[in-house]
């Protein structure tokens, strides 16, 4: 065998050895899924959070395929990630995918979560599907750095009213009053406690009282829904004499009205005596007269004649006046 022929033989058994040898590292490694079948997916999210080509693309799991690129969207509000998944590994259009990361400082990877409750409908080559955000260590740790602003802030106020709590109501006048309080307090509920003994004392003393004023309360009131009971049934049984009574009442009541207006109009015989002036004055006259002849009467007497003047003279007597002595 020539040197130059040995030389070739070796040439390409080490060329061999060494694509064999890129194949398995590409292939054990990153996980890519060269020379086997897939389909396209695309997710849309607002942040992929540093993830690179070639990242895996886990389904419960298991690799299923691998981060083809990401692409930002023109505007400048979202990003699209081109993943290649293996034919093989049918995604239901109820799946989940989100960007994870393996470990705290572990490389990111998309992970696909499937549903409990799964759909029939599978997602076809090319098509687009929303996709969870990556978790976000400084988001989060900015997020605690507020919190613990707050916290503090907060500690503060309550310090400042623990201060004020124990400068207004621990100070010792008023721990004094609450002390002077609790006293006059427990003085009241002992005096409570007494009054409740008499009150107690005195039922006890007085049970059979009570028992028999109870019982005539129960029996006075049995008679008053008896008698009560009996007035309902009179009122139901003379409802129609009640009816008549009243409306001869009212008429009676109108007819008096009547009279009452016609007087006033000067109607008929009594009307025309109260509305003539002349024997309204007549008979104011007449009053007079009886009044001064009773107050003579009272005072001289039923027989007494009263004498004459010496010297005739016509004299004027009011009817109001005495007769003279």
């Amino acid at each position: 065998m020539s040197q130059s022929r040995l030389e070739w033989k070796v040439g390409l058994f080490v060329l061999v050895c060494l694509v064999l040898l890129g194949t398995l590292v590409i292939e054990f490694s990153k996980g890519w899924t060269l020379f086997k079948s897939t389909y396209e997916l695309r997710l849309r999210t607002t942040n992929v959070g540093g993830i690179k080509a070639g990242a895996v693309v886990l389904m419960a799991g298991v690799p299923v395929g691998n981060v083809a690129r990401a692409e930002l969207n023109p505007d400048g509000r979202s990003v699209v990630v081109f993943i290649e998944v293996l034919s093989r590994y049918p995604v239901h259009r109820d799946a989940r995918f989100v960007i994870e990361q393996a470990g705290f400082l572990g490389d990111q990877y998309i992970s696909i979560l499937p549903r409990a409750i799964q759909v029939p409908e599978l997602l076809k080559p090319g098509e687009e599907v929303a996709c969870e955000e990556p978790f976000n260590l400084q988001e989060v740790a900015r997020s605690a750095a507020g919190l613990i602003k707050r916290v503090d802030e907060t500690a503060a106020k309550l310090n400042e009213a623990v201060s004020r709590i124990d400068t207004t109501f621990l100070s010792e006048q008023t721990l004094t009053n609450l002390a002077i309080t609790v006293t006059n307090f427990r003085r009241l509920s002992d005096r409570s406690l007494a009054t409740l003994d008499g009150v107690d004392a005195l039922l006890l003393t007085n049970t059979p009282g009570v028992n028999a004023t109870v019982s005539n309360l129960t029996a006075f009131s049995a008679e008053i829904q008896r008698v009560t009971g009996q007035l309902q049934q009179v009122v139901a049984t003379n409802r129609e004499a009640i009816d008549r009574a009243v409306k001869n009442v009212e008429s009676a009541t109108q007819r008096a009205d009547n009279m009452l207006q016609a007087l006033q109009a000067g109607k008929g015989l009594a009307g025309s005596l109260l509305n003539n002036e002349q024997l309204k004055a007549d008979l104011s006259l007449m009053a007079s007269n009886f009044t001064v002849l009773s107050s003579n009467l009272n005072k001289f007497g039923l027989l007494y004649k009263p004498r004459l003047p010496k010297h005739r003279s016509t004299v004027i007597r009011r009817p109001t006046e005495p007769f003279p002595p």
